[in-house]
């Protein structure tokens, strides 16, 4: 071995170390993870390392299996960012015949947002409705993306599964709270990061979290890392 690689470098190694360092530190102060939202919440904790996360996410009842039963039937991932487009498992999403798609960059949207005098997130939102109404939709960036959603959902739209976990100050902690408000109302399962923590790592943490129990390959070794 190199003398100069640390002790943990190789990908699989990096990962189980992690988590046996979070499971560690959940056991000392007391915190036991159970069920289905259990490999969500350390993933997304693993992604950020801030264990505020255990309380921050909510889940709406049967949301993770859900998820993972939608994606096992080939229902696409939409994203609001292509940084997390970028995070996603692709080689889970080819195993299950499915796709991830962002549609912040087609020129499309963006005639759309000019002519509506809206944001490219929200145009994204509205085409991505029309386009993959029964879609995981994984909001991590755009607060008004996730306000959009609730509004569609609101008007019928029913997706498999909504994502909300955008950060930020301003409309944040607002659109959660309508996302989760509108979600339980209609019966749309919804997993949602309270507060004003989120982002695309955790967005792409807890999409990666289903998509790998969808194939089973919650160990790194199942995705051929040593």
């Amino acid at each position: 071995m190199d003398a100069h690689l640390p002790a943990h470098h190789l990908p699989g190694d990096i990962e189980r170390t992690s988590l046996s360092i979070l499971n560690a530190e959940f056991e000392a102060q007391g915190v036991r993870l159970s069920g289905p939202c259990a490999p969500v919440i350390r993933r997304v904790i693993h992604a950020t390392a801030d264990f505020d996360f255990a309380r921050a996410l909510h889940f709406t009842p049967g949301a993770v299996e859900a998820g993972i039963s939608a994606l096992r039937a080939g229902a696409p991932l939409v994203l609001d960012t292509n940084m997390a487009l970028a995070g996603v498992s692709q080689p889970s999403l080819a195993r299950l015949g499915s796709a991830a798609h962002c549609l912040m960059a087609e020129e499309a949207v963006a005639q759309q947002a000019r002519a509506e005098g809206t944001t490219r997130a929200v145009a994204a939102a509205r085409r991505a409705a029309q386009l993959y109404p029964q879609a995981v939709f994984a909001v991590g960036n755009a607060p008004t993306a996730l306000l959009e959603l609730a509004d569609r959902i609101e008007a019928g739209l029913r997706p498999s599964l909504v994502v909300g976990v955008p950060v930020g100050f301003v409309n944040v902690v607002e659109s959660k709270e309508r996302a989760l408000d509108v979600c339980s109302r209609f019966g749309v399962p919804a997993i949602l990061a309270m507060g004003r923590k989120g982002g695309s790592s955790v967005a792409v943490a807890i999409c990666n979290a289903l998509l790998y129990a969808a194939v089973h390959a919650e160990d790194p070794a199942d995705r051929g890392w040593q």
